[in-house]
């Protein structure tokens, strides 16, 4: 009798869009202050109330002018005032200029600032300055609302805020900003064989049995990108185990993350226990590392108090650890953002790869699509990771990014490769 044929792996890009299209954006937001804003998603677009800068201003210390007044280098004016940053002028009086510093409103009749190394005391003091170069009007003046206009929408739904996007909403007199509330998510390991460092010393390990390191970047991970994260710990190989865990963790998340168990062997139990909770679609990934990949839904008990309506999401992360930490990268990370409705599609996509020179070769090329771990060299190449084992963590410490090689390609010393860098990946 012959065997069942297996079906074909799915393309990266494919199992991306699948896991993006069942990624609809969380219901509810949240108001948080500013200052704790980093990294969280806009819920609604900014709009300005205020023009920035509220008014011209300079741009430079130095002197405000007419340059009416400043036809020709050398022209000596008094000085009439001084405005220092946070402090008005009076009218700048004809045949006169203002000693003026960096963000001071420009006095009304001055068109132009003189920076001060273009200036020399007269008589030793400040009453008055000869100017050695002719200003054109405008020069080193910062134009009201140069910046931001008023009503203008100057963060829009969706953005992703990072230090920059917090110091314009912070310009805007902004102190608290509405964002989507952030994702709750159930993390567990399977295993019979994972113990926690600690618990055991290193002499007194089982024969088979290894500490377990996924949960610890994956709950870092999951911190990262703005998830509010529960963490259950190891759950046992046995089927009631799981069952129990994967009932507890769906009634209040919205995704249950797991990694190992959802291959087809008797010991995994995952993919059973979630096909008899809710449903599971086990997607083999043309890629390498990280062909074990499964997406599906834990149903929620609607009788549990305070439980959220409909499906819980679930996601199955392969059980070695270099196939864990680059599946959450390449998949995970995307999803998460969308749940918290991130709207820029550049975001949910790869990061745009660099061509960089590979200083290593790979000569057997393989079928799946490859991500191999190297790092930047003092020449401008690339270096490769001598062992590309799904089970080297230490590899991706080592690294600093991942060369996105297509499937069926070798690579010879000199070619030029793409080049993902982990930084990109981690933002």
């Amino acid at each position: 009798m012959n065997a069942p044929a297996r079906a074909p792996l799915m393309a990266l890009d494919q199992a991306l869009a699948a896991l993006l299209e069942r990624a609809t954006p969380l219901a509810g937001t949240e108001t948080v202050p500013t200052f704790d804003a980093a990294a969280r998603v806009l819920a609604q677009d900014l709009v300005s109330a205020l023009q920035v800068p509220p008014n011209d201003n300079a741009s430079m210390d130095g002197y405000a002018v007419r340059t009416a007044d400043v036809t020709a280098a050398g022209a000596v004016l008094p000085v009439s005032q001084r405005i220092p940053a946070g402090h008005a002028g009076e009218p700048l009086k004809p045949g006169t200029c203002a000693r003026i510093f960096t963000g001071a409103p420009l006095p009304a009749g001055a068109d132009a600032v003189v920076m001060q190394e273009d200036t020399r005391e007269v008589g030793g003091d400040l009453h008055a300055v000869h100017i050695d170069a002719v200003p054109a009007p405008g020069q080193w003046v910062r134009r009201a609302g140069e910046d931001v206009t008023r009503g203008a929408v100057v963060l829009a739904r969706g953005q992703r805020l990072d230090e920059a996007a917090l110091g314009l909403a912070a310009s805007l007199g902004l102190a608290q900003l509405p964002v989507a509330r952030r994702p709750r998510v159930a993390l567990f390991s399977t295993g019979d064989e994972l113990v926690m460092p600690g618990e055991v010393p290193p002499e007194a390990m089982k024969p088979g049995a290894i500490y377990n390191s996924n949960r610890f970047f994956l709950r870092a991970l999951l911190q990262r990108f703005g998830c509010e994260v529960s963490d259950l710990g190891i759950v046992p190989d046995r089927r009631e185990a799981t069952l129990a865990a994967l009932k507890t963790a769906a009634d209040h998340h919205d995704l249950i993350l797991t990694s190992g168990g959802v291959s087809v062997g008797e010991e995994d139990h995952i993919k059973p226990a979630v096909q008899q909770l809710g449903g599971l679609d086990l997607w083999q990934i043309a890629m390498k590392p990280g062909k074990p990949f499964a997406y599906g839904h834990v149903r929620r008990d609607p009788d549990v108090p305070g439980a959220a309506p409909g499906d819980c999401h679930f996601i199955g992360l392969p059980g070695n650890p270099v196939s864990s930490y680059v599946t959450f990268l390449l998949l995970v990370r995307p999803f998460l953002l969308k749940l918290q409705g991130v709207s820029d599609p550049a975001a949910l996509r790869l990061p745009p790869a660099m061509a960089l020179r590979a200083d290593f070769a790979v000569p057997r090329a393989d079928k799946r699509r490859e991500f191999l771990r190297v790092r930047r060299n003092a020449q401008g190449g690339l270096d490769l990771f001598p062992n590309q084992s799904s089970g080297v963590l230490t590899s991706t410490v080592w690294a600093d990014g991942l060369v996105d090689n297509p499937a069926g390609t070798t690579i010879a010393p000199g070619d030029t490769v793409s080049f993902i860098a982990l930084s990109d990946l981690l933002a």
